[in-house]
């Protein structure tokens, strides 16, 4: 029973691993929703699109059978990494990212300039960030089910 947090930046795959998983009979969660995240303003104005922590505790602590994949990247999920048996950052290069954006059809994040921008911009500033505290990097440009055995590999260990 593995509980493993998928990361990285925005059209890395991890919702598209995610599906995989949950076709293969895994438990996921996709925390880019109302149900695990909320919006806050920050001292400077600004909001951020945090994780519910209660929620994901919650979830974490009361999970006891098979293997849950949760997916997601949170200025705040570092809070939930002891929780945690694996935290896997999914990776790859800013023109993959770019194309799988601007390809996919189920998610509008990336279409206007200033969204690819900020996908650029995290991918210079919060994937090292990530890389230093993941337990484990995945090069997301092999095939998605070749991550998604990775995945669950980490998972039985």
């Amino acid at each position: 029973m593995g509980k493993i947090l998928i990361t990285g930046m925005s059209g890395v795959g991890k919702s598209t691993a995610l599906q995989l998983l949950h076709l293969r009979g895994h438990r996921t969660v996709d925390t880019d929703t109302d149900d695990w995240s909320r919006w806050v303003t920050l001292p400077d104005g600004s909001t951020d699109w945090i994780w519910r922590e209660q929620a994901i505790t919650d979830l974490l602590t009361g999970h006891d059978a098979g293997n849950l994949f949760v997916a997601g990247c949170k200025t705040n999920q570092g809070q939930c990494y002891p929780l945690f048996d694996q935290v896997v950052l999914l990776s790859a290069p800013a023109d993959v990212l770019l194309a799988r954006i601007k390809a996919r059809t189920d998610n509008p994040y990336g279409k206007r300039t200033e969204e690819r921008d900020a996908v650029l911009h995290h991918l210079a500033t919060v994937e090292p960030l990530l890389r230093a505290t993941a337990t484990i990097e995945i090069d997301a440009t092999a095939p998605v089910e070749r991550v998604v055995q990775q995945l669950e590999e980490l998972a039985e260990h």
